[in-house]
């Protein structure tokens, strides 16, 4: 069977020379050959299907990254994983439609979209850290209340530890105050600020930290969230994780210069780009708001957990029976069990009717 040239290919496929060229250089979809003179591709009709398959997919909004590794998979494993990337998309999506509605109306000035059941939810809660096997100070922290959730993960040759605790505890006085929906955003802005400046107070050099907190108001989850600290959400079974990690590796990915798999081995993948220093020079925290369900499971970690415990142990461990300080003393087993080279925090939450 005669190889097509790129242009005959391109319209084979209905993708265009340039995107194929980029999906060469990506190594998504390899010419079958290449003039060693001109520099020109050369693809077997074979390919179309592959081809066919990465532009759905793109036409679906997926990664690069992640669109290499689902198209080198079997079509039964493809399939699965195209329907937990929708899934997930499917979530997220929801989610920003409440917050949108929820601005809407709030800047309307119609108040808020709590509903009227919002004040029959609460949380039951645990929070645990652990040095590791390998770090002589345990520099996270991990906190949870009945209206707030934290975890930081400190930096620095010494004073680690007193920046993640500041960071926390400038966040503890939302515990003692009624937060409105309405001001959930502002309140969390300022309480970041808060935790900025209580870093730089409490640091005498070259020291930071990450911040991943959840802060509750009735049907309403605030998250507050810099560096490479992570929330995520068990619902359904199923786990979204609902914070993107301020790190190099991450926006190599998200670029799709990278796969998941590679950056997870990349030897600059705790490197931040984003985390309280207490200068604000390195990037503000992201905010955003996430309705609670009754039946959630919502868990922090500091990358003492995240970093080295395999994403189905941790949906495993959340999806157990088991209640919130269990699942905790599993998280920390499952870290040891992987060797515990980091510091260790977590928090876990369930979302319950009082």
């Amino acid at each position: 069977m005669a190889l097509l040239t790129i242009g005959a290919f391109a319209k084979a496929a209905r993708l265009s020379p340039k995107a194929l060229r980029l999906y060469d250089e990506l190594g998504l979809l390899r010419p079958t050959a290449v003039d060693p003179t001109t520099g020109y591709r050369f693809y077997d009709p074979t390919q179309l299907e592959r081809a066919r398959l990465v532009a759905w997919l793109r036409r679906l909004g997926m990664p690069l990254a992640d669109i290499r590794e689902v198209c080198d998979l079997p079509p039964a494993a493809t399939a699965e994983r195209i329907g937990a990337y929708w899934a997930q998309v499917v979530a997220e999506t929801t989610a920003r439609g409440r917050l949108a509605s929820f601005l809407v109306d709030y800047l309307s000035g119609r108040g808020s979209s709590m509903s009227d059941t919002a004040a029959t939810l609460g949380i039951r809660y645990a929070a645990r850290t652990d040095a590791g096997r390998a770090r002589p100070v345990n520099q996270d922290t991990a906190y949870a209340g009945g209206r707030l959730l934290a975890v930081a993960d400190g930096m620095g040759a010494a004073g680690g530890d007193r920046a993640s605790a500041a960071a926390v505890e400038a966040l503890k006085k939302l515990e003692d105050v009624t937060v409105p929906a309405g001001e959930l955003l502002n309140i969390l802005a300022e309480a970041a600020g808060a935790a900025e400046g209580a870093v730089r107070d409490a640091g005498d050099g070259d020291v930071g930290t990450t911040l991943t907190a959840l802060v509750w108001s009735g049907s309403q989850l605030g998250l507050v969230h810099i560096g490479d600290s992570r929330a995520y959400v068990l619902r359904d079974g199923e786990l979204f994780q609902i914070t993107t990690d301020h790190t190099y590796v991450q926006s190599l990915v998200e670029s799709g210069q990278l796969s998941a798999d590679e950056a997870a081995s990349h030897p600059q993948r705790a490197l931040l780009v984003q985390a309280l220093t207490g200068t604000g020079a390195i990037g503000a925290p992201d905010l955003s708001l996430h309705e609670a369900v009754a039946g959630d499971r919502y868990l922090l970690c500091s990358d003492g957990v995240s970093a080295v415990v395999p994403r189905d142990a941790l949906r495993g461990a959340l999806a157990a029976g088991d209640g919130p300080e269990a699942v905790v003393d599993e998280l920390v087993r499952l870290a040891y069990g992987a060797g515990a080279p980091d510091n260790i925090a977590c928090v876990v939450a369930d979302v319950v009717h009082l």
